[in-house]
This record gives structure tokens, C-alpha cells and sequence, in this order.
């Protein structure tokens, strides 16, 4: 049985796509409503809890969040932030490489739309677990842009041009004058658009096992202008066993003492094992074969390859 929300107030529509991208997966994925709801009550109450409009919403959603942690209080996505964390980059980032493909290969229609706009949401949704890295920012505004780009080429009879159009030190010189820039912002009603019928509607994506994210977005290459599109199994290649020098057979590291490492490497290591769990709901064994042998290295060295 669905939950009825009260209607978003005027003075809180700028969180109504994150209850709309919420409602979309309402029964299909619970995780991504509970964290998009999550961060959407987080922005409301900056913005109005005040009117009376307001409190309505507001107190709607901390009642639904409160009752899903109760019914989901098995599913560590839900409970925990790190595997909540974790299931959220790697949905978003499952979207943004179908959607990259996709506009690399030509492919130009509402899914792809659709898929690089709900992606870039799910980016700002991250925002809910700490600071994003320079990548997720990258995707982010790329993302956003290319979902703005594409839909107002659509809208206007053009071919959008396939893939990224600058180069990574010259971020937004080099982009056609049409698509004002990497900070590009949609029109008055564009958003609309985008997430309802006109150009939206749900994207059918392929099967999970088709798309390999990468262990952490950390991964993820920064969008310059290749030789050839993204291949996303390409992006799982690096995870490799601790490294031995040529000719020499790997020799077990040696082990720290658990006060050798401090809470930070302590965290570090727990997430890449989230990570290799949440790879293993993709049947992603390399990647997480990958994050499991860099918690390992971690804990056993204190040596974090990603750092």
C-alpha cells in the first residue's frame, strides 16, 4: 500500500524531484527512497519549517522514514550510512554509465535524458553521508549538463554532439556556445519535463550484470575527450592481488596490530568491504574481489592503495 505524501509547498519545490526520483522506486528499490527522502527532508528543513504547508510535508516524511527503518531493520543500507553510502553511488553510477554509453554511441532519446538527470540527483544525494570527491562533482555537473544539453537539443530539432566537449583543463571554454557551459541550468519548466512525461517517463535499463561499476567513484576516469567510448567492464580492470616485483612471487604482508591503524584507515577498510558487499547484490565478483584485497592490504599494512 502506497504512501501518501502531503503536496510539496511552493517554497519547498526545490525538492520535489528528489520526492518525485523517491516515489519512482517506491516498491522497486527502497534504499534510494529512503535516502533520496532522507536528503530531501534534510534540504527542507533549511529552506521552511515554518508554514504550515511545510509542517505538514515535513512531519510526513520523518513518520515514513521512521516506519521504514522499523520494517527494514535487517537491511544495513537502511540502518547503516556506510552501506547506504554504497548502494547509492553505485545506483547512480549504474545510470551514469548507461547513459554515457548510450550518448557516446549516438543514441540520443527521453531514457537518456531521463538516466543522466536521475543520476546527477542521486550525486546530490550523496551529500547526505559527507563531502563529495572531486569525481562525484565532476559526474555530477556532467551529468546535469548532459541532461539539460540533450533535452534542449531535442527540443529544438539539433543532433546533440556524442560525449564530453572539453578538455579537462579547460572546463567550460571549449563547449559549444548552445549548451552554455558544464553549469549549464535548464530552462523554466525543463526540469518538469524531464522527470514527468513530456521527455521523461521510466528509463528501461539493461540488465545488471551488462553495467560493472567501479568499486568506489574514486575510479571513475575524469571525462576528457577519448580516443574511444567508455567501455564500464574497462573500469573494474585495475583490481588486481597486492603487486609483487617482476619474477618474484608475492610474499603475505605483514600484519599490524589493531592500534597500528587509527579510525580513519579503521573506516577506510570497513567501506571497502561495504563496497564489496553491495558489488556482490551486481554480481560483480572482480570488484568485489578488488575491494576485499584493498581492505586486506589496509588492515595488514596500513597502506591504502587509493590514497
Amino acid at each position: 500500500m502506497s504512501y501518501e505524501f502531503p503536496p510539496c509547498p511552493p517554497s519547498l519545490k526545490s525538492i520535489q524531484h528528489y520526492l518525485k526520483t523517491a516515489a519512482e522506486h517506491d516498491g522497486r528499490d527502497v534504499v534510494v527512497s529512503y535516502w533520496c527522502r532522507v536528503y530531501a527532508l534534510e534540504t527542507a528543513l533549511g529552506i521552511d519549517k515554518k508554514s504550515d504547508e511545510a509542517r505538514k510535508l515535513l512531519v510526513s516524511l520523518m513518520d515514513w522514514l521512521e516506519t521504514q527503518k522499523t520494517e527494514h531493520k535487517d537491511n544495513e543500507a537502511i540502518m547503516s550510512n556506510i552501506p547506504g553510502q554504497a548502494h547509492i553511488e553505485n545506483y547512480a553510477l549504474k545510470l551514469f554509465l548507461w547513459a554515457d554509453g548510450q550518448d557516446r554511441a549516438g543514441v540520443f532519446n527521453k531514457n537518456v535524458v531521463k538516466a543522466f538527470y536521475t543520476s546527477g540527483m542521486l550525486f546530490d544525494v550523496l551529500c547526505t553521508f559527507g563531502e563529495l570527491t572531486d569525481e562525484v562533482l565532476q559526474n555530477r555537473k556532467y551529468a546535469k549538463w548532459k541532461a539539460a544539453y540533450i533535452h534542449n537539443c531535442l527540443k529544438n530539432g539539433e543532433v546533440p554532439i556524442p560525449g564530453p566537449q572539453a578538455e579537462e583543463n579547460d572546463e567550460d571554454s571549449n563547449l559549444p556556445a548552445s549548451s552554455g557551459g558544464m553549469g549549464f541550468v535548464m530552462p523554466p519548466g525543463s526540469e518538469n519535463n524531464v522527470m514527468d512525461g513530456n521527455i521523461g517517463g521510466q528509463p528501461t535499463f539493461p540488465p545488471p550484470q551488462e553495467i560493472t561499476p567501479p568499486d568506489s567513484l574514486n575510479s571513475v576516469p575524469r571525462f576528457v575527450p577519448p580516443s574511444s567510448p567508455v567501455n564500464p567492464s574497462q573500469l573494474s580492470s585495475g583490481f588486481n592481488p597486492i603487486p609483487a616485483p617482476d619474477g618474484e612471487t608475492p610474499q603475505p604482508a605483514e600484519s599490524l596490530s589493531n592500534n597500528s591503524l587509527n579510525p580513519e584507515q579503521i573506516a577506510k577498510a570497513q567501506k571497502y568491504c561495504k563496497w564489496a558487499s553491495s558489488a556482490l547484490n551486481y554480481d560483480d565478483i572482480p570488484t568485489a574481489i578488488g575491494n576485499l584485497q584493498k581492505a586486506l592490504r589496509l588492515l595488514q599494512t596500513g597502506q591504502d592503495s587509493d590514497a
